[in-house]
């Protein structure tokens, strides 16, 4: 017999550490390699951990709810015969990160923050270790290492959680710390209250969950972050509705599934990207970071009423069928909660169907550090004056408003009706005889 140390796997690009949700198997079960032993949350992702050896879960070594380190040791699995020694998996000591990398969050129900800014997360010299998210607040809320080490935390070996510090913050008294002092005002605490609510008697208060605490945290963040701005265009799509209309049963006889509007949404904004490259950037302080690979994040809804933002990477490669195959296993594997860490990461530009709910427009809330987001409305009939070669006549036509909201620190008007008209002026310019 011989006992081999679980690890806490690599989730994806950027993880460092995983929430403990829920132990599928107890101590003493037998199971199987590859066989799911719990379940982890981290900032982007729910997702069931394989057990890496068969045999018996001798010891559990991590408690539900713990947050614990890739790398770390989680459970001792007791095994048949010897096991050959592996070289472990190490934890970096300074590791450079987004913050709260955006797993799902939507912005004003229609789409859902990525990744936010970059985070140290380290063991200070209290002797404590921080997760990104409690340096961050610490960071926004201007408490100092010295004050940061007198809070309590209610963690695994007195480690500060997100509530720790939102409990600290609701008692905090007025008195300005080291940090911020010599500042003419300080910023106001996002995490405090701002109005008292009124509850009676036939009010229903409703706990938020994990996702939807996350999701209001980033939707603040980002309208703090980013002037927001947004330019409207009006797109004709009677092009692409008629070649849908027509194609549709054979494209699905043929690929086996479906195509939906989606992919030449996403066909349309690449090809607007490569024009424009500036749309395609993230701030970082004083510096614009010009991305090179064009990564399209579409917005998927949840059984939950949530919403969760995979991505499609270098969507500019992929012709029409390609977006298509990548959209429906994304949206599928979303709605079965099989994503994993990477099918969420390292997008640079959003696109969000609020048409899918019946709305003609919105206007969406930037995931950041991406700069743009575009919302596409429900297509439409209507009359429209088109102009043909004997003059100009009143016809049916298939409409759709597209909004694009940018960040205007670093996108003008300019650019960003630029880009909008753009992407409308390919779908109008959809070719009725092209081929799958």
């Amino acid at each position: 017999m011989a006992s081999v140390e679980m690890l806490m796997p690599k989730m994806g690009e950027s993880i460092i550490e995983g929430t403990i949700l829920t132990w599928l198997k107890n101590e003493g079960d037998a199971i199987e390699q590859d066989e799911s032993v719990l379940e982890v949350a981290t900032d982007k992702v729910d997702t069931e951990v394989p057990a890496t050896h068969g045999g018996i879960l001798k010891k559990i070594l991590v408690k539900e709810g713990d947050v614990v380190a890739v790398g770390a040791p989680i459970a001792i699995i007791e095994t048949s015969g010897e096991v050959a020694e592996t070289e472990s998996p190490s934890v970096p000591e300074t590791v450079d990160q987004k913050e709260e990398l955006v797993a799902a969050a939507p912005a004003n129900t229609d789409t859902i923050l990525q990744q936010p800014e970059p985070v140290e997360s380290v063991t200070t010299e209290d002797g404590r270790f921080y997760s990104p998210l409690v340096r961050s607040i610490a960071k926004e809320e201007g408490i100092s290492a010295a004050e940061l080490s007198k809070i309590p935390g209610t963690g695994k070996d007195g480690r500060v959680t997100k509530q720790d510090m939102l409990s600290y913050l609701k008692n905090r008294t007025s008195a300005p710390s080291t940090s911020t002092q010599g500042k003419s005002q300080a910023a106001p605490s996002i995490s405090e209250p701002k109005v008292q609510v009124s509850i009676s008697a036939t009010d229903e208060i409703i706990e938020m969950d994990r996702m939807r605490k996350m999701i209001a945290q980033r939707m603040v963040d980002s309208k703090r972050i980013s002037p927001h701005v947004t330019s409207f265009v009006e797109a004709d799509m009677t092009n692409i509705v008629l070649w849908r209309e027509k194609n549709k049963n054979a494209y699905k006889e043929k690929y086996g599934e479906p195509i939906t509007y989606t992919p030449f949404f996403i066909e349309a904004v690449a090809k607007a990207i490569r024009d424009f490259p500036m749309i395609n950037i993230s701030v970082d302080g004083d510096r614009i970071i010009k991305k090179k690979n064009i990564n399209i994040g579409m917005a998927v809804a949840l059984p939950s009423g949530n919403l969760i933002v995979p991505i499609i990477k270098n969507a500019d490669q992929l012709n029409l069928v390609g977006i298509s195959k990548q959209v429906n296993d994304l949206a599928n594997r979303a709605r079965t909660n099989k994503l994993n860490a990477d099918d969420l990461s390292g997008g640079t530009y959003t696109v969000s169907n609020v048409g899918s709910f019946g709305n003609v427009m919105g206007t969406p809330i930037i995931p950041q550090p991406q700069v743009a987001i575009m919302a596409v409305g429900a297509i439409v009939k209507k009359p429209a004056v088109v102009e043909t070669p004997t003059g100009d006549v009143i016809a049916i036509r298939h409409k759709m408003f597209l909004s694009h909201s940018y960040d205007h620190r670093v996108v003008d008007g300019s650019l960003g009706g630029m880009f909008v008209r753009r992407v409308a002026d390919y779908l109008e310019a959809f070719d009725m005889n092209s081929t799958f």
